[in-house]
């Protein structure tokens, strides 16, 4: 609860405050937080760090979406957040596999002086952007209470990504011993390749099919790939399928992370977009840290098959949430129009 409130209250600042310097004192606190693993010698101190590096991460992310959301023309946001989140989510399917591979042949001391250089040019990279200066819209309404480290506009589609957060979950935790219970260790680096591949290929189109056709149009069948995959991956007993699923959660993850999160952007209004930001990524971390719990309860009481199984059927209810929260209310404000 503390790292969420800390988290929300950081995007208040990068609404509020010089987003310029917030970008810079975060990724500096982050490259400090990375040199220091090397000189750490105790789990307390390991614990404390690691709350402090998580803090530095959640304000440098969130602000530098936030900016980046400024920078998006309107009629283009969901093709502007494509771009961007793509890039995420190469980092979060490549950073594990090359961290493994070097901690593998090299150990840890050479893994942390890379983690060291990628924070340190990340720092460089900031200094570099040409962040324009911003003009604080006066607010016609103070938040108060609940509203002020959340914004309510958000809910909706946040509960709609935490619910698929929830099954990615497994994807990232559980897959390389699923691989290995099959018999099939060595592909288990090939699956993240595919779904990394499967990521980076239609996510320019898919960010003008948004802009151009709606949310509705990519959602749905971002779903239904989605959740063939999981049950598809739930079934492989061959190299091939277990490939193919991966593909296929690739390409519908690849939808529905950037779709979800423009529309959790386009509900709020200008000046609560670090807020609305904040509620989509709090919703969708929580649900992703609480599915790798629960399906790991799963997967121990039952087995993996059965885990992504269940973990498929979680995605298809995903489109249930999403008509009730989102899609059914903006057919019916239309119609009041």
């Amino acid at each position: 609860m503390q790292i969420i409130i800390l988290f929300v209250t950081a995007q208040q600042w990068v609404d509020e405050l010089n987003r310029k310097k917030l970008v810079f004192i975060s990724l500096a606190l982050f490259m400090v937080c990375t040199i220091l693993y090397i000189e750490i010698n105790s789990f307390s101190a390991l614990l404390a760090l690691r709350f402090l590096h998580g803090v530095a991460f959640g304000i440098a992310t969130t602000a530098t979406g936030t900016i980046v959301l400024d920078l998006i023309p309107d009629h283009r946001k969901g093709e502007g957040i494509g771009y961007f989140s793509l890039f995420m989510s190469l980092a979060m399917v490549i950073g594990p596999f090359v961290g493994l591979t070097i901690i593998t042949n090299y150990g840890a001391f050479i893994l942390f002086t890379a983690c060291i250089i990628f924070a340190l040019l990340s720092f460089l990279c900031a200094i570099m952007a040409r962040i324009p200066k911003r003009t604080i819209e006066k607010k016609t309404e103070q938040a108060s209470g609940w509203k002020t480290f959340i914004e309510p506009k958000a809910i909706p589609i946040s509960l709609s990504g935490s619910l698929l957060a929830f099954s990615y979950g497994a994807i990232t935790t559980f897959i390389s011993v699923y691989a290995k219970e099959l018999g099939m260790e060595q592909i288990a680096s090939y699956f993240f390749v595919v779904f990394a591949t499967m990521i980076v290929l239609p996510r320019p189109i898919t960010g003008k099919l948004f802009d151009r056709l709606g949310e509705n149009a990519l959602v749905y069948p971002g779903i239904f790939l989605f959740t063939v995959g999981m049950i598809g991956l739930s079934q492989a007993q061959t190299p091939f399928v277990f490939l193919v699923a991966g593909g296929l959660i690739g390409l519908g993850y690849g939808v529905l992370l950037p779709s979800f999160q423009a529309i959790a952007v386009k509900s709020a209004p200008s000046h609560r977009r670090g807020l609305a930001t904040a509620t989509y990524f709090v919703l969708f971390d929580s649900g992703y840290g609480l599915g790798s719990y629960v399906l790991g309860i799963v997967a121990s009481e039952t087995n993996y098959h059965t885990m992504y199984f269940i973990g498929g059927l979680i995605v298809a209810c995903t489109a249930v949430i999403y008509y009730a929260l989102h899609h059914k209310k903006t057919v019916l404000s239309k119609a009041h129009l």
